[in-house]
Formats: structure tokens, C-alpha cells, sequence
């Protein structure tokens, strides 16, 4: 009796529009299940490309490139044989080892921020809680300039508007990541740049609660204590349902990824208390208007 050709199951079509990172990810669980339908240990498959069961992982969670060799040889270790699933295999693994966009900037950018920007594309959601500014995806133009201008004293500052403007992509593709935000009062009140400046940043922010992928909710001062206080986070979650949810928390000079699930369990909680606490986005927007008004 002859074997069936193993087949090779397509992979979503806007995955790609969520940049490299998400197409690593998505190639890397297609490897995952292949080698999982072929009864096929981490071990043994790292040994059939000269290397580890760490690099097996690091491959199958898409924290790797990939080699045209060790793809080829884990196809034909898994008993994909059909040269046409072969190759379609090959192209989308060539083109997740492709430069996200935000290559371009990458004189700007420290290697850990570049780490988020990719995985910031590849998520289906992204829930953050801020306590001092406005989140990158949020802010407006002359909001981001006036970032900028505090903490980058260089003629690059163009560049990095344009950055962020180029971040800020992701929520107008077909497939949106839902973006769910908290902000503490206080950002409504900081004047980065000017009170002209913040006004139109908030009314900015009451045109974002308009979008059905977009959900902004404050914390009052009157709440009081909350469990965030001193810090803000941001958690990322993936389509994949392989990949672990991320914390990523930024400082000055370097920043933090958790994906241990005792410690992404925690920040679960936090901001599902802090989503409790806050307004609800209803009476978000008539905070958000009184903000403007006020100013």
C-alpha cells in the first residue's frame, strides 16, 4: 500500500499583511503541526538538521529564520513530498525572512523596539495601560512631535514621526488588531506640546472610540489606588493559538518581554481590574469631551 503525500494546509492570506514577523509565526505552526502529525520529537527533527530541539522551538514559535536547507529537510522528514506544496512552502518561508518596513529606520531604532514593532504587527489584539502619555497607535501627528522634541534631541526627529505614523498602519489594514486602551486621567491633563496641541489630541482620541476595533477607556482620578499605579504595560495576543501572550513593559534604555505564564497571568488580572475601574467607554467619551472642553 502506497503512503498519501502529506499536505500542507493553506495559510491565512492576510497574514501577510501583518508583516514578516506574523508570516514567521505562521509558517513556524505549520512546521509545529506537521512535525506533531508525523509523530516526530523535537529532538529527532533537530537532529535531522544538525542542531538542537531549541532550535526546533525557536523555529516553530517563529523566533527564527529560515534556511532553504533545514526547510527542505524537515518538509521531507515530515513526508511533504508534492514539489508544488514543497515550493509554496519554500516562498512563504523566503518572504518571512524578509526586512519588516521598519528596516528603513533601523539606525533609529534599538533591536529591542524593533522586536516589538514586529510583534506589535503580527497580534490580534493589543491591550496597554498608560499612565503618562498617549500610546504610540493613538496619538496624533503634533502629539508625537512634541514626544519626540522631549526626548530626542537630534535633526532624526522627522523620521520618528514618521515612525509612529507608520505604526499607526496596522488599525486601517482589512484584518485590524483590536486595540483595547486604558489611560489614566492624568495623560488628559499633561500639555505635551502645547494646551492647542492636547486638545486636539483628545478630540482625536473620541474619533478613535468611533472604530468598532478600537476600544478607549479612562481611569478616573476618583477611583483612586489601582493596582497599575507607577507603571505602564503593554499585552500583546496572537491568532496562533500556540504562542503565549507577551508583556512588554519599555524603560529608558532597554525593556522587558514576560511570556512565562505565571507572570502574563498576573498582568491579565491587572488590567482586567483596571477595565473594571475605569469608566466604560461610554462614559469615556463624555470624559474625553469635557477634557477638550476644559482646556
Amino acid at each position: 500500500m502506497v503512503a498519501q503525500p502529506v499536505r500542507i494546509n493553506g495559510v491565512d492570506p492576510n497574514v501577510a499583511d501583518r508583516g514578516p514577523t506574523a508570516l514567521r509565526i505562521a509558517v513556524g505552526g505549520q512546521l509545529r503541526r506537521l512535525r506533531e502529525a508525523a509523530g516526530i520529537t523535537r529532538d529527532d527533527a533537530g537532529e535531522h538538521i544538525r542542531s538542537s530541539h531549541a532550535k526546533i522551538s525557536r523555529l516553530e514559535l517563529g523566533r527564527h529564520g529560515f534556511k532553504d536547507r533545514d526547510v527542505r529537510d524537515l518538509l521531507t522528514l515530515y513526508g511533504v513530498t508534492d514539489s508544488d506544496q514543497r515550493e509554496m512552502f519554500l516562498e512563504l518561508a523566503r518572504k518571512a525572512n524578509e526586512p519588516g518596513w521598519w528596516h528603513r529606520y533601523n539606525d533609529l531604532l534599538p533591536h529591542w523596539f524593533e522586536t516589538y514593532i514586529g510583534l506589535e504587527g503580527a497580534a490580534h489584539t493589543i491591550r496597554t495601560f498608560e499612565g503618562q502619555l498617549v500610546p504610540g497607535l493613538l496619538q496624533t501627528e503634533d502629539y508625537t512631535r512634541a514626544v519626540v522634541a522631549v526626548r530626542h534631541k537630534s535633526p532624526d526627529s522627522v523620521r520618528r514621526v514618521e515612525l509612529r505614523r507608520k505604526r499607526q498602519e496596522i488599525l486601517d489594514r482589512p484584518a485590524p488588531p483590536k486595540l483595547w486602551a486604558v489611560l489614566d486621567e492624568a495623560v488628559l491633563h499633561r500639555p505635551i506640546g502645547s494646551i492647542a496641541v492636547l486638545r486636539a489630541q483628545i478630540e482625536h482620541l473620541t474619533r478613535m472610540t468611533d472604530r468598532p476595533n478600537v476600544t478607549i477607556q479612562v481611569l478616573p482620578y476618583r477611583t483612586g489606588g489601582h493596582p497599575a499605579a507607577g507603571s505602564s504595560f503593554t499585552m500583546l495576543r496572537f491568532a496562533e493559538r500556540e504562542l503565549p501572550d507577551i508583556v512588554y513593559m519599555e524603560q529608558l534604555a532597554s525593556a522587558i518581554y514576560l511570556d512565562r505564564r505565571d507572570e502574563v497571568g498576573r498582568y491579565h488580572e491587572v488590567m482586567d481590574q483596571l477595565a473594571v475601574q475605569a469608566a466604560p467607554p461610554t462614559e469615556t467619551n463624555s470624559l474625553l469631551h469635557e477634557a477638550a472642553a476644559a482646556l
